[in-house]
């Protein structure tokens, strides 16, 4: 036995690092206990539920319980842990074995990250959109109490995201819409001060009247030029009634002319105008007041999806107080480890034969 042992060393090894791995789970490792929870986020459903491609794109619900998920795993929150249960204290007792507790209750935060993410786990199940945490701890109440801090810090800070959001969307629309009703303000402004320069109330309504009396005008004429060609036949340019319908139509063609000249002159100060600049600033006017009512019903849109973005940590099971430590699981990972250790042996077995044979 001794003369094998000589050839071949590594079997001492794996013997010796199997008596030790037995003793080590079954004697000296610290027992830990475990405090499970599965809980679903939901939000404040107002209106129908809409499905689009950003969506299908982001899955839905996925993007919110991986934030949740990471924050749950991120330094802030063991910071938050440490400071409600002194966690530095309790990994780093001396009554825990030395292979599973924390080197020592100062280490600096880098490392005590990385043990603390090998006590605690949040896993996402894609297909049901459950987060299951897990939590360990060398005593059952510590292990339920980082489980229960974890779903409490982890809503607030989701609700905290989406509430600062909503009320930055909130804010710079509001301000907006502000800006929009003093645009509205001037545009009115405007219009009052030009339909009092001018005296007009409805400069477009005064030059339709205007047009219309041009044609009533226009039309009288035309029955008096026919009227006149008709007499002249059987009347005398110096007749009386010649003489009068001459007048007269002399008298429409002035009045046209007025009332032409009314509509459109070079002066400046004609109606024709006068009508383009009041519409204008009527035009300026209705595209202001119709940005106001689109910057208005986006300000409502916006408070009520600021009300969705409220979410609630739906617990589906609560963090379970342990009764029994479950971990280390020592016959498995004595099975395992002795599994390992003769893989090991074997391949350091093959590789030595190789060798020997190279050497013969």
């Amino acid at each position: 036995m001794k003369d094998k042992f000589k050839r071949h060393p590594y079997w001492f090894l794996v013997l010796l690092a199997f008596f030790a791995g037995c003793y080590y789970w079954s004697f000296w490792a610290t027992d830990r206990y475990v405090s499970e929870a599965t809980v679903v986020l939901q939000g404040v459903n107002i209106g129908p539920p809409t499905l689009n491609f950003t969506s299908i794109l982001t899955g839905g619900g996925s993007h919110d319980l991986l934030m949740l998920r990471e924050h749950m795993l991120s330094v802030d929150m063991l910071k938050k842990l440490d400071a409600e249960l002194d966690l530095r204290a309790h990994f780093s007792d001396r009554q825990i074995d030395v292979f599973s507790r924390l080197r020592a209750p100062d280490v600096p935060i880098e490392d005590f990250h990385r043990y603390y993410l090998t006590r605690v786990s949040v896993k996402l199940d894609e297909y049901a959109q459950v987060l299951r945490i897990r939590s360990e701890a060398f005593d059952p109440q510590t292990a339920q109490r980082i489980a229960l801090l974890l779903l409490r810090e982890g809503e607030a800070h989701i609700n905290a995201l989406g509430q600062r959001l909503a009320a930055e969307q909130v804010r710079f629309i509001e301000r907006q819409v502000q800006e929009l009703n003093e645009r509205v303000r001037q545009a009115q402004e405007a219009v009052l001060a030009y339909q009092n320069e001018h005296g007009l109330v409805s400069p477009t309504g005064t030059v339709q009247g205007l047009s219309a009396i041009v044609a009533s005008l226009e039309g009288e004429l035309a029955k008096l030029s026919a009227r006149r060609q008709a007499l002249a036949a059987s009347h005398s340019s110096q007749s009386p009634e010649m003489i009068r319908l001459d007048a007269e139509i002399q008298a429409l063609k002035n009045q046209i002319r007025r009332e032409q000249a009314r509509l459109a002159d070079g002066s400046g100060q004609a109606l024709n105008r006068v009508t383009a600049e009041f519409e204008a600033l009527r035009m300026q006017l209705e595209f202001a007041l119709e940005m106001y009512s689109t910057a208005r019903a986006a300000l409502e849109s916006t408070r009520v999806e600021a009300a969705r973005t409220l979410k609630q940590v739906s617990i589906l099971q609560n963090p379970t107080y342990p009764e029994y430590p479950t971990e280390p699981r020592r016959l498995y990972n004595i099975a395992v480890f002795t599994l390992l250790l003769c893989l090991g042996g074997i391949i350091a077995h093959l590789i030595a034969a190789i060798i020997r044979d190279h050497y013969d």
